[in-house]
């Protein structure tokens, strides 16, 4: 496979999982501030900037103007509409390596975007976060009914899968100083889809402890941590199956490897009280894992330069 090609697929996986993750983290952010009339509204869309990386403006920051960053700005792929409009572009290069139902789903989210962001305009954000959950789930029900389990699935997934790991990450870490059982911390299971499968799991009442553990270690929650990392480990093996004598010779699994494993091991009572240390390390993960990758896989060669001299 062309690293261009490869490259394309990594980063439709992302970028659809980033629009996805970002649409739930917003509309539940959205929700909190209409439902609790206690919430500082300044304070809470900081919160909210800095956690997607985000400058975050002076001055006071209202939910309007932070919808209108992380949702509707052209052009940049930390909003919703910048990273579909990315996928899109990387889809459309790529279009041979992808099924034909596949190109049509994120082409047509594409073209949807601006009357979904105009009904937005007139009915509020609600209607245009339930859209984007609903056709990134059409993407990746595609993914896995129409593509074949070559690697081009894999670089796929690879993308969905260290984006879940990395956008997880951020939400923990802006709840992970707050230790009471609000609704912080229901807001950050409902970001990740994750409040009812939490409940019949635990059958309890929702603790920040438990929270951490199962967004962290769950083996069996598609959105966990740990779930995620399995998953991407899992397509860098079969993307290079070969192992030496003497142990891995791919960084990128080597990094995924190392985090896996140490949450393998970890002890749950004190995922909590080492949660900023954890989500630093698996963020630092991510970006040395997404280095690693484009080294190996996604490397191009300098284009010659033109002179005059002779």
């Amino acid at each position: 496979m062309l690293s261009r090609v490869a490259e394309s697929l990594y980063w439709i996986g992302r970028y659809v999982e980033r629009a996805e993750d970002t649409s739930r983290l917003l509309d539940v952010h959205v929700h909190t501030l209409l439902e609790d009339p206690w919430v500082d509204e300044t304070t809470s869309c900081r919160d909210v900037l800095a956690v997607m990386g985000v400058e975050v403006p002076d001055g006071p920051v209202d939910v309007r103007s932070t919808v209108n960053r992380l949702a509707f700005a052209p052009g940049d792929t930390s909003s919703i509409v910048g990273a579909l409009t990315a996928a899109r572009e990387n889809a459309r290069g790529v279009r041979e390596a992808l099924s034909s139902e596949l190109w049509e789903a994120v082409n047509a989210t594409y073209h949807a975007l601006p009357s979904q962001a105009a009904a937005a305009e007139r009915h509020g954000p609600g209607g245009f976060f339930r859209y984007v959950r609903e056709r990134a789930a059409v993407v990746a029900g595609l993914l896995d009914s129409t593509m074949p389990r070559d690697d081009g699935w894999r670089f796929l997934v690879l993308g969905r899968s260290l984006e879940r790991v990395d956008m997880t990450a951020r939400l923990l870490w802006a709840r992970g100083q707050t230790r009471g059982a609000s609704s912080g911390w229901i807001g950050v299971l409902r970001s990740c889809s994750a409040h009812e499968a939490y409940l019949r799991t635990y059958r309890a009442a929702v603790e920040p402890e438990k929270v951490v553990e199962f967004l962290v270690l769950d083996r069996l929650f598609p959105r966990s941590v740990y779930a995620s990392l399995v998953q991407a480990e899992t397509c860098l093996a079969e993307l290079d199956p070969n192992i030496g004598r003497t142990g891995v010779d791919d960084p990128a699994r080597r990094f995924l490897g190392r985090a896996r494993t140490d949450l393998e091991f970890r002890v749950s009572e004190e995922l909590l009280d080492d949660l900023p240390g954890l989500l630093g390390v698996l963020q630092s993960t991510c970006a040395d894992t997404a280095t690693a990758l484009s080294a190996r896989y996604f490397h191009h060669t300098a284009a010659l330069s033109w002179t005059a001299d002779v």
